[in-house]
């Protein structure tokens, strides 16, 4: 196009000299209009971080910063080769007043249309939890409080207020039933009323037509079967056909009003999960808990309980099970009885095998 242009000016009447300045003039802005192109290229699409041997870096951008927040970060984990080109695009992108809290994976490489984008759309790098090892709700906010932007203060606070807790329809007894075990992911800036509003919902999706209707044929509130699933499941981990059995006898001795006698509850109540044995002293602990000391379910659950756990007790198996002992062979199982002499064998049998594993 400038070339028909130029012959177009060239084929006039004029000076010379004018034709040359014309040309002169042509072939500057051709060069300017070069510069300026491999300019916007290089700002838009040119690699502009340097992670040096690493294939990426996580950044944290906490809730309510601004854009000179950004660059601010940015600059003290050395992320940006050349920030003039960031903060041009940025402007230009719109960027600076859209500013997104979160974790973000910035890729080695990156060309700051990607780098932006990236940010400007809150595309986030995902927490990942799990209840694997968790034993109470402290620890499980201890948890989730080091991997999210939220403080364990806040977290722990939540779980004990129970005006808070009433909005889910729970209590800080009973809390623990909230939480069904799962792998979960969060977003780092993920708040107080997030975490809880989140498992509110897995809580309400697990809890469907079929699971309300068996806990109301058995008698139960939902949260109560959740406690004895976190009983059942701390006596039997693995086996879900013996947990059914282990829930059919708990049930018996609920109806008999007989206590469940369960040393699970007695290790949660002394707050020691590493206990192997639990001792005639530790079974009069003064504590709710204690379904030694107490009939009936206690307050909420000794455990988060899993779904295969609550399963088990909704599809107990009915038997005339009185009592339980673990198998001599520590293999996890147990014996089941109809009678205390019966009971008693085996109760013999299994402290025997402590005594000979020198476990007290």
């Amino acid at each position: 196009m400038l070339s028909s242009i130029l012959q177009k000016i060239m084929s006039k009447g004029k000076s010379s000299f004018f034709k040359k300045i014309v040309v002169a003039v042509i072939f500057i802005t051709l060069i300017l209009g070069g510069v300026g192109g491999y300019y916007g290229y290089k700002t838009i699409y040119q690699s502009n971080v340097n992670l040096g041997d690493k294939k990426s870096e996580i950044i944290y951008i906490p809730s309510g910063s601004t854009f000179d927040d950004v660059i601010r970060i940015l600059g003290e984990n050395n992320i940006l080769k050349n920030r003039s080109t960031f903060e041009l695009l940025s402007e230009r992108k719109k960027y600076k007043n859209a500013i997104k809290p979160g974790k973000y994976r910035i890729l080695a490489n990156m060309n700051n249309n990607a780098l932006v984008n990236l940010l400007k759309a809150g595309i986030q790098e995902p927490i990942k939890f799990n209840f694997k090892g968790l034993h109470t709700v402290d620890e499980f906010m201890s948890r989730l409080g080091r991997r999210i932007e939220a403080d364990s203060l806040s977290l722990h606070q939540a779980v004990r207020d129970n005006g808070y807790l009433n909005k889910f329809g729970f209590n800080s007894g009973n809390v623990q039933a909230l939480f069904i075990p799962g792998n979960y992911e969060f977003y780092w800036n993920t708040s107080v009323d997030q975490v809880f509003e989140r498992m509110a919902v897995e809580y309400k999706k697990f809890w469907n037509q079929e699971r309300k209707s068996k806990a109301n044929s058995i008698g139960f509130r939902q949260t109560e079967i959740s406690t004895l699933a976190s009983i059942v499941q701390a006596e039997q981990c693995c086996d879900n056909e013996e947990k059914k059995v282990i829930a059919g006898l708990y049930i018996n001795r609920l109806k008999d009003r007989m206590p469940l006698q369960s040393d699970p509850t007695v290790i949660y109540a002394v707050g020691d999960f590493k206990i192997q044995r639990v001792s005639f002293e530790q079974t009069r602990i003064n504590s709710p808990y204690n379904t030694y000391m107490n009939k009936g379910l206690p307050p909420g659950p000794i455990g988060f309980a899993q779904q295969s756990s609550i399963d088990a007790v909704l599809n107990f198996d009915q038997n005339d099970y009185i009592y339980m002992c673990a198998k001599e062979d520590l293999s996890g199982k147990h014996y089941f009885s109809k009678s205390y002499d019966q009971h008693c064998i085996y109760a013999k049998r299994y402290r025997d095998a402590l005594n000979a594993r020198n476990i007290h």
